[in-house]
């Protein structure tokens, strides 16, 4: 292929076309596309902005309910708790439960005497009292003794055993002397 020869007038006007055509890029890229491309950059972020926002919310909202939903349960256990405890001193009523509990689980003379009674510290707990038992098994056999400790732990939620001691019966190795200490948390009334 041979090219043919430019005279200098068509060159000077292909030199202006090519200038006026860098001129035009130079327009483009800087006039419309690059304020078209800050405005895109612009509008990606605040895309992304309300999309982390939306996902915080989510979060929130998510929180909140699972937050409700355990208020609702706290708020049932309390009640089926206040419910455990009787009306009266925890001194007239609690000795005759534990006495019987345990007739019931075939543990003869068992007695519950109150130890000591205090406030929790924990500024919640204000209207309840914190009482410790000391419960006595004169005489009860390790099986009796195993599934009569299950059963009181399963059916008192409130009661504490804090300190289990055994000693052997004197005259009678098959049975065991057996001392519960205990904490309950009782509502005030």
């Amino acid at each position: 292929m041979h090219l043919p020869k430019l005279n200098p007038d068509e060159i000077k006007k292909l030199a202006l076309s090519v200038m006026g055509f860098v001129f035009l890029l130079y327009v483009y890229f800087t006039f419309f596309l690059g304020p078209l491309n800050k405005s895109h950059q612009a509008a990606q972020a605040a895309i992304a902005d309300r999309q982390h926002k939306i996902d915080t919310s989510k979060n929130e909202m998510s929180k909140a309910s699972d937050l409700e939903r355990q208020a609702k349960d706290a708020t049932g256990r309390f009640t089926s708790l206040k419910t455990l405890s009787p009306e009266g001193a925890p001194i007239a009523w609690f000795p005759p439960r534990i006495k019987s509990f345990f007739a019931d689980q075939n543990i003869d003379k068992a007695v519950a005497r109150l130890d000591s009674a205090t406030t929790p510290k924990e500024a919640e707990l204000a209207g309840w009292t914190k009482y410790n038992w000391l419960i006595d098994l004169p005489r009860t056999d390790y099986a009796s003794l195993g599934q009569a400790v299950a059963a009181l732990e399963n059916t008192e939620p409130l009661l504490c055993m804090t300190k289990l001691s055994i000693h052997l019966v004197p005259d009678q190795p098959q049975f065991q002397q057996v001392t519960i200490a205990a904490t309950t948390v009782i509502k005030k009334r």
